[in-house]
């Protein structure tokens, strides 16, 4: 049975139908359609300009494409069989609606340099999208560091309890990492705009194309500086997929941490039942799901960035069929990230931290022994010296089963004369080895006091707002 006849085709024989179902990329690139329609009036225009088409072709052109876009935002207006992908589909509805006129659109152009054209263009959106939602989650992690300044935690190293810190400063860490991606996108974006429109198949056009003005009337910094590159390039993908699936790893970090919290092996926190659910069989449980689903979505982006890597490693210059696959996985990757951070956020929001059983928690472990080695530091001793003094100083008070400010003078000296040789005594440690002097100690740039967490979330808190104005 012969095919549907293609743009590409000079004759009616048409296409095995097995081999044109495969080839077809409608399904999947449907979603480029209003991209498409964009692009096609900016060279529409810029074709009228340059005197390529009559200016009258031109203007038709321009208001059919307008039309039809108006038509693919109401939803009057989707991509339908026979058309082999979204391109052939508006071109040949041109054609149906305006006649010949609608012929003359893919002067000067190829579906290499469209195609590559439409991705930058919805790339432009997924950037600034995924942007906003990580400006988001970052405002949501401020807001509760900003109520947890002064609850007392320890930190860990090795999933052991390590130094006091503070639920703000832990938080603060996460605010680092969000802020780098948000970065990481700001600066693929940066990277990604320009336009491939002009291009063409590989080696641009003979004809007198103005691709600055079609760059300038599609909101891009400058035209593409190379046609070859331009049809086969799709390193913006792979940035965005790159900033994504780093942004999802941190994600799935901190989700984690959020799971071991909550649990009742560690009592930290609660999570309020919007963004919990309960078994179905078991009437006692409450279930980090939102938490668990998020750590699990990283492994599918880092599936699609594995999978743009993959398809072309080996790929000649210039275009070549199998970067059709780029759009399934750029697709998911944005829905997934459209889905995930604003469940992160409000995952963020319903958490309910527990002072208490975070406080408790410092009372074992000796997590204020490191305070107590840099006191003999302080007072002159070695501090491989004060370390060692220290650690048999934790040896006595785990032996008794206390912690270190509550040895007597007796005990200091039992475990090392650094102690008396630095005049500490046992009536100077109970206030300096409290969890609140450790931290507040701590108040160089980058540290755990609250002077500095409070200095950082107002930071951060400028940071977004700049963002958010640009």
């Amino acid at each position: 049975m012969p095919g549907v006849l293609r743009l590409w085709e000079t004759s009616p024989t048409g296409l095995d139908p097995r081999a044109e179902r495969f080839l077809s990329s409608l399904s999947v690139d449907a979603r480029l359609l209003e991209d498409d329609l964009e692009g096609s009036a900016a060279h529409a225009a810029m074709l009228g300009r340059v005197g390529v088409v009559p200016e009258g072709t031109a203007s038709a052109l321009v208001r059919e494409l307008g039309a039809m876009l108006a038509e693919a935002r109401s939803g009057t207006l989707a991509p339908a069989e026979p058309a082999e992908d979204v391109h052939s589909f508006i071109e040949q509805e041109l054609t149906r609606r305006l006649g010949d006129a609608g012929k003359a659109v893919h002067a000067g152009r190829s579906r290499n340099d469209q195609v590559a054209l439409d991705v930058r263009l919805y790339l432009r959106r997924a950037f600034a999208e995924a942007g906003r939602g990580v400006l988001d989650a970052i405002g949501a992690v401020c807001d509760l560091a900003s109520a947890n300044v002064e609850t007392y935690m320890p930190s860990y190293t090795h999933l052991r309890r390590a130094q006091p810190s503070t639920l703000a400063f832990h938080l603060l860490a996460w605010c680092a990492a969000l802020e780098r991606d948000y970065g990481r996108f700001a600066d693929a974006a940066r990277r990604a705009d320009e336009c491939p429109l002009g291009s063409a198949a590989v080696a641009g056009s003979g004809l007198p194309l103005d691709r600055e003005a079609t760059a300038a009337a599609l909101g891009f910094a400058r035209p593409s500086r190379n046609a070859m590159d331009a049809t086969a390039d799709r390193d913006a993908c792979v940035e965005y997929a790159a900033a994504a699936s780093t942004l999802l790893m941190h994600l799935s970090r901190f989700c984690e941490e959020i799971i071991l919290w909550s649990s009742a092996e560690f009592g930290f926190m609660g999570i309020a039942d919007e963004c919990s659910t309960g078994s179905s069989i078991m009437p006692q449980k409450r279930n980090p799901d939102v938490a668990e689903l998020i750590r699990g979505k990283a492994g599918r982006a880092f599936g699609s960035l594995v999978a743009l890597l993959t398809m072309q490693k080996g790929l000649p210059l210039g275009y070549d069929r199998d970067l059709q696959e780029d759009k399934a996985a750029l697709f998911d990757l944005r829905d997934t990230l459209a889905g995930t951070l604003p469940a992160f956020a409000a995952l963020v929001e319903a958490l309910r931290p527990k002072p208490e059983a975070m406080a408790a928690a410092l009372e074992t472990g000796f997590a204020e022994a490191t305070d107590l080695a840099e006191l003999l530091v302080a007072k002159g001793v070695p501090f491989r010296d004060g370390y060692a003094a220290t650690k048999a100083a934790v040896a006595a008070a785990a032996s008794k089963g206390v912690g270190l400010a509550a040895l007597a003078d007796a005990d200091l000296a039992a475990a090392s004369s650094a102690f008396a040789e630095a005049g500490i005594k046992a009536s100077d440690l109970e206030a300096y080895l409290r969890p609140e002097a450790c931290v507040a100690r701590r108040d160089g740039v980058g540290g755990p006091a609250p002077a500095r967490a409070i200095e950082e979330i107002a930071r951060l808190r400028a940071f977004i707002a700049a963002a958010v104005a640009t």
